[in-house]
C-alpha cells in the first residue's frame, strides 16, 4: 500500500459518493456542472483505488498529485462548464 490506510479507504468511498450524488443531482435539477463533476469524481475514485494498489504511475507523491488534480479539476469543471453552458440545462417538456 502506498499511502496511509485511511486514504486508501476514504478517498475511493468519498469520491464515489460525490460522483453518484452529482449524477443524481444532474438528473434531478439539471445543474450543468454536475454532468461534468459526476464522472470526474468517479474516475478519480478509480484512480485512488489503483493508487492504493500501486497500479498507477503517480509515484511516491501520488496522493498529493491526486489532491491537486481534485482541487484544480473541480474548480475548472464547475466554473468552466457554467461559464460556457450556463447554470442549468434547459428542461424539455
Amino acid at each position: 500500500m502506498s499511502g496511509p490506510r485511511y486514504q486508501a479507504i476514504l478517498w475511493p468511498l468519498m469520491l464515489t459518493f460525490m460522483g453518484v450524488a452529482c449524477l443524481l443531482n444532474a438528473h434531478r435539477c439539471g445543474r450543468v456542472h454536475c454532468y461534468a463533476t459526476g464522472p470526474f469524481f468517479l474516475l478519480l475514485a478509480a484512480i485512488a483505488l489503483l493508487q492504493d494498489l500501486g497500479a498507477t504511475p503517480l509515484g511516491r507523491d501520488g496522493w498529493s498529485r491526486l489532491s491537486l488534480i481534485l482541487g484544480i479539476g473541480t474548480v475548472l469543471l464547475v466554473c468552466g462548464s457554467e461559464l460556457i453552458f450556463g447554470h442549468y440545462r434547459p428542461r424539455s417538456r
